[in-house]
């Protein structure tokens, strides 16, 4: 019975997948100023744990080009930095890869660094997915429709946290008044009673005999 047991065990695993799906993350578009430093990260979902065998590759393509080029990858242990590409002096590897983190840092940014950047991750055996991209942006100044956005989003934010606040502040106040409401009427209750009480009781006169 054992030995069926093991026999059926090993069929299973061995017609059950060996990958699954890996999804890839990085940020949508991404604004910085000339001059500046900006971190593209680069993050994913795997259902393995991480591998000792996980790698990380970046590309770019810039604006009104039609082919990428590879500027980074990590692989067994080790980044690798594109020697010869527009990057070779300016991009570092600041990720950590046994937490699924493949960001690089490019520094002193240029007009000419506006383009897409793209990142893949593996995670072996799970190897299957899409790579995911983002878009930098080099200004001079941070157009003001950048600013308004972000401080839309972030005016958004706290409204829906002051909101709570509020909402649950309101419950507590409601709650205490309904509580305080009831021990009132309990009370008035039980005052009423004993009026009632004292009312319907008739008093006996006194009276008294004198010999």
């Amino acid at each position: 019975m054992l030995t069926l047991l093991v026999l059926t065990a090993a069929v299973l695993l061995g017609a059950a997948p060996q990958s699954e799906a890996i999804v890839v993350y990085t940020g949508w578009e991404r604004h910085a100023l000339v001059g500046s430093d900006v971190r593209l990260s680069c993050s994913f979902f795997s259902w393995r744990w991480t591998s000792e065998d996980v790698t990380f590759s970046w590309s770019y393509r810039p604006d009104g080009a039609k082919d990428s080029i590879s500027i980074f990858h990590y692989t067994g242990g080790a980044p690798y930095v594109d020697n010869k590409g527009p990057f070779r002096d300016r991009l570092e590897f600041v990720g950590n890869p046994p937490r699924r983190d493949g960001s690089i840092l490019i520094r002193n940014l240029d007009f000419s660094d506006n383009g897409t950047f793209t990142c893949d991750a593996k995670n072996p055996p799970d190897i299957v997915g899409r790579p995911s991209s983002v878009r930098l942006l080099v200004f001079e100044k941070i157009p003001i429709q950048a600013g308004v956005i972000t401080g839309a989003i972030i005016g958004v934010v706290l409204g829906l946290l002051i909101l709570v606040v509020a909402i649950y502040y309101l419950m507590r106040f409601l709650v205490a008044r309904r509580v305080f409401d009831l021990s009132v009427s309990k009370h008035g209750k039980k005052g009423k009673g004993k009026e009632a009480q004292q009312r319907q009781t008739p008093k006996v006169p006194l009276v008294y005999l004198s010999f």
